[in-house]
């Protein structure tokens, strides 16, 4: 695929001042790539997709994807360090749904870019 570039080698300055006073800060940056890098694995994201249909325990993700629960657990721990799934106890078990709305609507326009023709 081409890329297609100026023909003119000119910098529009006021274009340039606006974007880099409107830039933010490399902090924000960096947290966004780590996000999207949790949203890079194909097995997190049918996680997220799962879980965005239903609450669900480890076993009960396991047993959708055909996985193993330590494999799933694993996932979830990188999930839940991101901030993107949440859990909650009810006697011995432990049942997993995403963190909040922001985490669906990430998903939703992810999915939306993908299913756009």
């Amino acid at each position: 695929m081409e890329v297609e570039v100026c023909g003119a080698c000119e910098v529009h300055q006021e274009c340039v001042t606006c974007v880099r006073d409107n830039m933010l800060e490399v902090l924000a940056f960096q947290e966004m790539s780590e996000i999207f890098k949790v949203f890079g694995d194909p097995t997190r994201l049918k996680i997220l997709y799962a879980l965005l249909i239903k609450e669900l325990c480890v076993c009960d993700i396991a047993e959708v994807l055909g996985m193993s629960q330590s494999s799933i657990s694993h996932q979830l721990r990188v999930l839940k360090g991101a901030r993107l799934v949440k859990y909650r106890k009810e006697g011995k078990s432990v049942y997993y749904s995403l963190d909040d709305e922001h985490v669906k609507e990430i998903f939703n326009a992810g999915l939306e870019h993908v299913e756009h023709k």
